[in-house]
């Protein structure tokens, strides 16, 4: 049941090019209260129309190999949520995020996708650097920044409306040569 036009694999879920078509489905996902509240808060649906416009569907020409995917299981081929590598709003500093549908909480799903997503951004799109950030109430986005090796560097604030208002964020960064290193599989040695 996995779409045709899905890019990077996971064991269980696959990332697509989000289109027009999904604007019903993240209409829906910006309207549930508990899942946007560490998301900028509820969206209308004309917002979210703009946002799919702006942020996705343009961003994908303006900024080849970044994005905004829709997250599918693959078992159902059902969107679960998006995840992201994109310029944070108003800077150039290139971060990883996602946002997932209450049904996808707690699978560890937004930990799968983002850690193949680290990958792609260090070894594909050769990125020196990758950031994240998390509303300080939100222990368990920043616990999934920590898993897939991003390094908590204390606290920040954006001008952007998009982030001003929430106040100072968890900041998280790593360095492609550091993360990479962690990552690679033990060369040289002998087995008995």
């Amino acid at each position: 049941m996995l779409p045709d036009d899905c890019w990077l694999v996971t064991e269980r879920l696959a990332l697509r090019r989000m289109t027009h078509d999904d604007l019903d489905w993240l209409a829906t996902l910006y309207s549930d209260e508990e899942v946007t509240r560490y998301l900028g808060g509820l969206k209308t649906r004309d917002q979210v129309e703009d946002m799919l416009r702006t942020r996705v569907i343009e961003y994908y020409d303006t900024h080849p190999g970044l994005g905004m995917w829709m997250t599918v299981e693959r078992a159902s081929g059902q969107g679960v949520g998006f995840h992201l590598i994109n310029n944070i709003q108003g800077e150039t500093i290139i971060q990883i995020g996602y946002g997932l549908a209450k049904s996808a909480w707690g699978r560890g799903y937004a930990t799968e996708m983002a850690s193949a997503l680290m990958r792609y951004a260090f070894e594909d799109l050769k990125l020196p650097r990758i950031a994240g950030m998390a509303s300080l109430p939100n222990v368990a986005s920043q616990r999934v920044l920590e898993k897939i090796g991003l390094e908590r560097r204390g606290e920040r604030s954006f001008p952007h409306p998009a982030y001003a208002a929430g106040g100072p964020l968890a900041w998280f960064e790593r360095e492609a040569d550091a993360w990479l290193a962690e990552r690679q599989p033990p060369t040289g040695g002998s087995f008995a």
